[in-house]
């Protein structure tokens, strides 16, 4: 077609695709779901494929990622909110803190996001966490950066490298990865690198931008809470990490157990996503509410409030999930794969650079780690010896690249933290590509011995 091979005309179909995403969500404004299936439409069109074959691609691919991402997001909210609203988040910020000391609190805000964040969304735990930013720098003088960059370094590694958050977890289902050894590695790559990221480089630049906070948040979010009432640090703990150790026990026995061993088939079930997910959401329902003396009807609203939020999430994933399955059907995604084994270009470093890219272009994550893992997964099954898990991994680390101002999460920050835009990207900014580069090194790292 026009004088080009088949194969590169649809290279050039999918550029432009991806183009006309892009200007869709940042020049138009288009909502990202409808920009999404805009996108799926035009590739399916554009590339030849018989009309009927593209809805079904799309249909399939929508329900496919939903049939597993939904239900985990869904259980994954409930269990945060319970957290939140519990104070059981307050409990292992201040049991940290208490712990630490007023000399290294920095690393308390950073431990206690990383712990806090693994059950909730980056904007669900900054808003819950953020006044006890400004209650610790009240209490202590230490400057307002030093201790918030730290927060948000551990909020934001969690957020993009450890499920059963959104983009592990869709990178998860489009790679075909184990969740167990995603999360293990996960873990392994996100703590140092929040650590770099936190309370060393925040350690730093606070030298340089002390910050001042805007008095009336101050004055409105620093209460002082009453400990007692709080559910304690340990059970805190313990139903905030239950679907986590699950998770990795059914890796375990994979690994150490034979086919067939009963222990084995129960861990397959019991140590599944939704199963963990949903036991550790009943527990939470006793530990974070009836322990506390909470009513039904109190948790129900509760629970009924803590849905509302995610249904732009799901939708905008299980568009992706469409145009991620267009990308294969057409045969871009072949002519991609092909592309990247002829070029002998590390899969890893690929799906970090497509992720980074469509970040830094979009400013949203979750369609940074779909689209990226749309058109990467293809080497997949190219490249022998792939580890799915990293590629997982480094998707996630390429989504979390240069937060600027088309993205939701620089205002946020700026405005909470009382920044000039020069301030927040010099903090802010400077933090989240920290975090993506040194998460890149640790992945590229891990790849020489997993």
């Amino acid at each position: 077609m026009f004088g080009m091979s088949h194969e590169t005309f649809l290279l050039l179909d999918a550029v432009v695709t991806v183009i006309g995403l892009i200007i869709l969500i940042t020049k138009f404004k288009i909502h990202p779901f409808i920009a999404l299936t805009i996108a799926a439409a035009f590739l399916g069109l554009t590339s030849g494929m018989p009309i009927n074959t593209i809805i079904k691609a799309f249909q399939d691919g929508f329900g496919g990622v939903l049939g597993f991402v939904g239900i985990i997001l869904a259980l994954g909210t409930m269990l945060g909110k319970m957290m939140a609203e519990s104070g059981g988040a307050d409990q292992i910020a201040q049991t940290l803190i208490r712990a630490f000391g007023k000399d290294k609190v920095q690393w308390a805000m950073m431990f206690a996001a990383f712990l806090v964040g693994i059950p909730l969304f980056f904007e669900i735990g900054f808003v819950l966490l953020i006044p006890l930013v400004f209650l610790v720098a009240r209490r202590t003088g230490v400057s307002i950066i030093k201790i918030g960059i730290p927060l948000l370094a551990g909020l934001s590694a969690v957020h993009g490298l450890v499920p059963p958050h959104p983009g592990p977890l869709l990178a998860i289902g489009v790679f075909g990865a184990d969740i167990g050894k995603t999360i293990l590695y996960g873990l392994i790559v996100a703590l140092p690198t929040a650590i770099i990221a936190g309370p060393i480089f925040g350690t730093f630049i606070a030298k340089h931008i002390p910050g001042h906070p805007n008095q009336e948040l101050v004055d409105q979010l620093a209460r002082e809470n009453d400990s007692a009432i709080l559910p304690s640090f340990s059970i805190t703990l313990v139903t905030v990490l239950l679907p986590v150790f699950l998770m990795l026990l059914k890796t375990f026995a994979d690994v150490a157990l034979p086919d067939g061993n009963f222990f084995r088939i129960w861990m397959d079930m019991i140590g599944h996503p939704i199963s963990a997910l949903l036991l550790a959401l009943l527990l939470s329902l006793y530990t974070f509410g009836y322990k506390q003396g909470i009513g039904s009807n109190q948790m129900l609203k509760w629970l009924d409030a803590s849905l509302a939020p995610t249904a732009a999430i799901i939708l905008i994933i299980g568009a992706g999930g469409g145009f991620k399955q267009m990308l294969v059907t057409s045969g871009v995604g072949d002519v991609i794969g092909h592309m990247a084994v002829s070029a002998q270009i590390s899969p890893i470093l690929l799906a970090w650079l497509v992720a980074a890219v469509i970040r830094i272009a979009t400013g949203s994550a979750t369609v940074a780690t779909i689209t990226g893992a749309g058109i990467v997964v293809p080497v997949v099954g190219m490249i022998p010896g792939v580890n799915r898990e990293l590629l997982v991994l480094a998707t996630g680390a390429g989504s979390l690249i240069l937060s600027h101002v088309n993205d939701a999460g620089f205002w946020l920050v700026k405005q909470y933290f009382n920044m000039t835009v020069a301030e927040t990207f010099k903090t802010w900014t400077a933090m989240e590509t920290i975090l993506s580069i040194v998460a890149l090194g640790f992945i590229l790292l891990l790849s020489l011995f997993v």
